[in-house]
């Protein structure tokens, strides 16, 4: 038991992030779904048309859901930067999604609702694991990733760290500078005189 509760604490801010990601993402199919079987079902609209609508409603939604909720946690690097982000990697999913309908439809000759529906499932599951990462990775930002350029959208040029420095310009020495912990005595000695 204690195994499993040590488990839980220390993986407990993803356990609760993919939860909540589940969750939108099962309101986010039920949405994409509910729309392109109205269209490709009820009105005759072509199979990777319907999806595309549907997904492009459901996108809006999945976006604030998922900045409010599931990374509430993480930076906000700026509402235009996010959402272009995220319609272009939803983008990607959408073609992930449509190679799948379309292999059904198209290659395979299978145009009933229930092949529609078993591809749009399986489609979307790949697409929603490359989504995932791709918005931990590029979307919603880790508290500890440097600030965002306003005007480009990327993160803003840093200066190298003294360590970077050190290997470019060889060995910086400083009075001023306090001896690192591990440094033994004789060194911090030396570097003193």
């Amino acid at each position: 038991m204690r195994l499993a509760s040590r488990l839980y604490r220390r993986f407990a801010h993803l356990i609760h992030e993919l939860a909540a990601f589940g969750t939108i993402g099962v309101l986010n199919f039920i949405i994409t779904i509910g729309i392109s079987d109205t269209l490709h079902l009820g009105m005759h609209v072509g199979p990777l048309t319907s999806f595309g609508v549907g997904t492009v409603a459901a996108t809006t939604f999945s976006y604030f859901a998922n900045r409010f909720w599931t990374f509430r946690h993480r930076d906000k690097s700026g509402l235009g930067r996010e959402y272009v982000l995220f319609f272009a990697f939803n983008g990607v999913g959408l073609v992930i999604t449509w190679v799948f309908i379309g292999f059904t439809h198209y290659v395979l000759g299978i145009r009933n609702g229930v092949a529609f529906n078993v591809s749009q499932i399986i489609g979307t599951g790949v697409a929603t694991l490359f989504r995932y990462w791709a918005y931990k990775k590029w979307v919603f930002l880790p508290p500890t990733a440097p600030p965002v350029d306003p005007h480009t959208g990327l993160p803003e040029a840093h200066e190298l760290s003294q360590a970077d420095h050190a290997e470019e310009e060889g060995p910086v020495r400083s009075d001023a500078e306090p001896p690192s912990p591990r440094m033994p005595a004789e060194q911090a000695a030396r570097r003193g005189r």
